[in-house]
């Protein structure tokens, strides 16, 4: 399930969104799964209704889940055209980051490195 790092200096939403998304993304929740409710995940994790509700409304913002009045929160079906578009505004963000690295000193060769060292443990810096 998700965990939650109170002395992080992410934000209790965000840490829940990042968490909800890597299971998404990684097969764990599967489409049309529902999420547990706001109350019961609140009363699991300890954290205020409020925040789990925040999160919630992000992911579906995003497009990872939709709700269905009364009934919950579910995992959305990736769609491709969604896909498409979060990888082109992801893709423009990433050129931004390269040339200002690039500004800033870094070798194309270093920015290569620090990616490639990224595969090989994106799970744990994705849970900080």
């Amino acid at each position: 399930m998700i965990s939650i790092d109170n002395r992080s200096r992410v934000p209790i939403y965000e840490q829940l969104i990042i968490g909800f998304k890597l299971q998404i993304i990684n097969g764990v929740l599967l489409p049309d799964e529902k999420l547990p409710s706001v109350r019961q995940l609140a009363q699991e994790l300890t954290i205020n209704p409020n925040t789990i509700q925040k999160a919630y409304r992000e992911l579906e913002y995003l497009g990872y889940t939709y709700s269905v009045p009364g009934k919950g929160s579910f995992v959305n079906t990736i769609q491709n055209e969604m896909n498409k578009e979060r990888i082109q505004m992801l893709t423009e963000t990433l050129n931004k980051t390269v040339k200002e690295l690039l500004f800033l000193g870094l070798t194309k060769e270093e920015i290569i490195q620090a990616i490639e060292s990224m595969e090989v443990n994106h799970h744990d810096d994705t849970t900080e």
